[in-house]
């Protein structure tokens, strides 16, 4: 079977209700297909009209009822407020064998009165989108919200890529001034880390669905793979601290056993030198190890700047920058301390990390941080756009 790109749109009232994590864990864990990019998009009048006409163009007679109502979904609720404040909408990419049907199976039924899939288990449309009509008249909808929007055939899903593609190129990365900001807001950095994308399962999404305790907004978002100098800037300041914490113990831990199996008393000052030929290179060595669980490779494996340089295939990460009052430690508190065993319950590193270095999530610590992360990570690019044209172009 063919392998094929389609895309979720997440509509800007499943965001604004903290949704999107419950949206994104039905997704990961109920399809076998590979998430390949998310981009927040804030539309334009002209492009909600352009997405608008294609909605109705795609129509089959059988169900052009829907796609009218999905048109003037679009055109009512994702072009900027009548004061100027835009709405968020959230594109996100799969990959895999037979994407086009496993994505529309997984949304679901536009309809109360389309049948259900018994098979197919909840969709997300059963879960999150509302569908109300007249008592008197069933042929009248008083009140509609389909959740997310996805193409129902591999002919709309191409046609729209394109589209979204020419769009998503045009648009800045981050969404300012969208409804509910203040001047007063921070922002800051979140990272779901490679372990959560290891194979299909809810973790990413319910990672997501604890952060939205905080009432932040999400304005940004991306797919990312760092490359080893990425991995080796970004965490550069851990490798001093990890010498500090790490290179003495090891080094008196290493007294002590080699006291044990010799059975002999070594002086103080050997102590020094365990430090120096054992404490340090273990510390180094827990060093490459984050930097290969970041970027797919240890550095000292790299011989050449291009290897260095190059974006691993190996590991990704999902990147948020969440929006709000006291973002920064609102993002810390829900996400915990960085060992995960001494975190408190309920917060996402006791739930899923597994120790200091695969910790399951990262966030900034200040704003000096915030502004040197995104700008390791390239905030304000994308890559969402070239993967759909890969896809296109084979």
């Amino acid at each position: 079977m063919a392998v094929e790109v389609s895309y979720i749109i997440i509509t800007p009232y499943s965001l604004q209700k903290s949704r999107t994590g419950g949206i994104i864990a039905r997704l990961m864990s109920r399809t076998d297909l590979e998430f390949v990019g998310a981009q927040m998009l804030s539309f334009t009048p002209e492009m909600a009209e352009r997405y608008a006409e294609s909605l109705r163009e795609s129509a089959a007679p059988v169900s052009a009822q829907s796609a009218d109502l999905l048109a003037n979904y679009v055109l009512e609720n994702f072009p900027p407020r009548e004061d100027g404040r835009r709405e968020r909408a959230l594109l996100l990419l799969f990959r895999g064998e037979d994407a086009c049907r496993k994505l529309a199976e997984v949304t679901g039924r536009l309809s109360p009165h389309a049948v259900r899939d018994l098979q197919a288990g909840e969709t997300l449309r059963d879960t999150y989108a509302d569908w109300v009509e007249d008592k008197d008249d069933p042929g009248i909808v008083r009140y509609f919200e389909p959740a997310v929007l996805t193409p129902q055939s591999v002919k709309e899903t191409k046609d729209k890529l394109a589209m979204f593609a020419e769009f998503c190129e045009a648009s800045e990365n981050l969404i300012d001034n969208c409804v509910g900001s203040s001047p007063e807001d921070e922002r800051t950095l979140v990272i779901i880390k490679p372990d959560n994308w290891r194979h299909p399962s809810s973790r990413p999404g319910n990672i997501i669905d604890m952060l939205s305790r905080t009432g932040l907004r999400i304005v940004g978002c991306k797919v990312h793979r760092m490359s080893v100098s990425d991995a080796l800037e970004f965490y550069g300041q851990v490798k001093e601290a990890l010498h500090g914490k790490l290179a003495e113990k090891i080094g008196e831990k290493a007294k002590v056993l080699l006291e044990k199996e010799f059975n002999i008393t070594l002086p103080e000052e050997a102590a020094a030198k365990l430090v120096e030929a054992v404490g340090y290179p273990f510390a180094d060595d827990q060093f490459s190890q984050l930097i290969e669980f970041m970027s797919g490779k240890r550095p000292e494996l790299c011989k050449t700047q291009e290897e260095l340089d190059r974006q691993n295939m190996e590991a990704k990460c999902l990147i948020l920058i969440y929006e709000g009052p006291d973002a920064v430690q609102k993002i810390r508190t829900v996400l915990g301390p960085t060992d995960p065993s001494k975190a408190p319950g309920g917060t996402v590193r006791r739930d899923f990390g597994s120790d200091v270095m695969v910790n399951t999530a990262h966030a900034s610590d200040s704003q000096e941080s915030f502004q040197r992360e995104t700008r390791i990570i390239r905030i304000t690019q994308n890559s969402l756009a070239a993967r759909i044209r890969e896809y296109l172009a084979e």
